[in-house]
């Protein structure tokens, strides 16, 4: 299973074509494509506010992938990986925090292009 970043969803629906090629690779592949609830709000909330075609095609991506959830054992982790984090003087964004500790939680891959997640310890990060 993979979790598929924000940035990853958003170059997929303009039609980047290295997002598109690493969508027809993951297709093929038969693995199981997730998101995580900020990751599905940052698409979401960008699409709307610029309305138009792209925000029904969002609405259906991310209808299509399955949503990881934020469960007590995600808040822990992201819990744990923020202080990490502040102890190495390393902060992320808070959206970007929770991405991370959610597919942390669920062992997943991240497929992203943002090189704030090489950062998160223990995170398997997969750049397009």
């Amino acid at each position: 299973m993979v979790s598929l970043d924000a940035c990853y969803l958003i170059d997929l629906l303009h039609g980047d074509s290295a997002a598109a090629e690493l969508a027809t690779r993951l297709e093929t592949s038969g693995e199981l494509t997730c998101v995580t609830p900020p990751a599905s709000v940052e698409v979401l909330a960008g699409e709307m506010h610029v309305g138009g075609k792209y925000f029904e095609k969002a609405r259906d991506l991310l209808a299509s992938l399955h949503l990881l959830s934020f469960d007590n054992e995600a808040v822990e982790t992201t819990s744990r990986l923020a202080a990490r984090l502040m102890e190495r003087g390393e902060r992320i964004g808070e959206g970007d925090l929770f991405i991370a500790g959610i597919s942390l939680r669920h062992h997943q891959r991240l497929i992203t292009r943002d090189r704030v997640f090489a950062r998160v310890p223990g995170l398997e990060v997969e750049f397009y």
